[in-house]
């Protein structure tokens, strides 16, 4: 079965099936279907019950299918390591069986994956703004959360329908959230300073949306251009949202000592989405314009 691709649109209007209603991004998405006058429901089939989900598509009849659903852990990752049939559960079985049912129903899925699957190593060394591209194999299998969503991809690549977007270290403008990256950091007792690529939320989300309405399918570093280290993070929020904040840096070696499960640090290269949709910004700028400057605190 082949797929429009590259901008070819139907006739029928946009509707939306979106998985992930109780979730950080599948929330976003919502939103920004009701500011943007899109037409969605949320599914309410697990992912690992294929008929649950062939009676969604049946009700909803959407044209595209999101899927923002599957298991981080909470509070971290390190929840997966004891709870490895219930991580396979919902991030392979599950998202393999979506793919599956959209394909076999002729939709697009847009998969919400991660970048979390690299780790900087002597093609890609850290600092040297080598990234890795779409096409390179998961090299990082640290963390039960990372293996298995590597073996996905893997496998999601042979299905012709599904628009898997990497998505690494999110943040947003809403630095109340738990789950965002900044929040996350700012609360640590120590933090390692590693530039990473990351995801802001408010710029790609929107995009992503783009990118369905475009038919666009295959694997995507959904990351800003560039890397950002966890003090350079700091320093901003300290110069545009709390002037008295402080922190403290540790090494890799000393957290290592208090996770279970190792962490991927890596730059993606974002050449790919950044042809497609040129205003891309870069990680810092994007930071800057999207993130703090919303939330500086106006000067005593």
């Amino acid at each position: 079965m082949g797929f429009p691709t590259n901008g070819v649109s139907t006739d029928k209007p946009l509707k939306f099936l979106i998985y992930g209603r109780t979730g950080w991004i599948g929330g976003i998405v919502g939103t920004l279907c009701r500011a943007q006058g899109i037409e969605f429901a949320y599914g309410s089939g697990r992912l690992e019950n294929r008929a649950s989900l062939e009676n969604d598509i049946a009700e909803v009849k959407p044209t595209h299918v999101f899927n923002a659903a599957g298991v981080t852990g909470r509070p971290n990752v390190d929840w997966c390591e004891s709870h490895k049939v219930e991580t396979i559960r919902a991030n392979v079985v599950g998202t393999l069986t979506l793919a599956d049912v959209c394909r076999q129903s002729g939709l697009l899925l847009i998969n919400y994956a991660t970048g979390c699957i690299f780790e900087y190593d002597s093609a890609h060394p850290l600092g040297s703004g080598i990234g890795f591209k779409e096409e390179d194999s998961p090299n990082f299998t640290g963390s039960f959360y990372s293996k298995t969503k590597a073996m996905v991809e893997d496998l999601l690549r042979n299905y012709d329908n599904v628009c898997t977007l990497r998505v690494r270290m999110p943040i947003s403008s809403d630095l109340s959230n738990p789950r965002n990256f900044i929040t996350k950091i700012t609360r640590y007792e120590k933090v390692v300073d590693i530039p990473n690529s990351m995801t802001i939320l408010d710029e790609l989300l929107p995009i992503s949306i783009e990118m369905a309405k475009r038919n666009l399918t295959g694997i995507w570093n959904f990351t800003n251009p560039g890397a950002v280290s966890h003090n350079e993070i700091l320093q901003m929020y300290r110069d545009y949202v709390d002037p008295n904040f402080t922190w403290k840096n540790f090494t890799l070696e000393e957290q290592a000592k208090v996770i279970v499960a190792p962490r991927s640090n890596n730059e993606l290269d974002t050449a790919k989405l950044k042809k497609e949709f040129p205003e891309l910004l870069s990680i810092k700028d994007s930071l800057i314009q999207y993130v703090f400057k919303p939330n500086q605190k106006a000067e005593a």
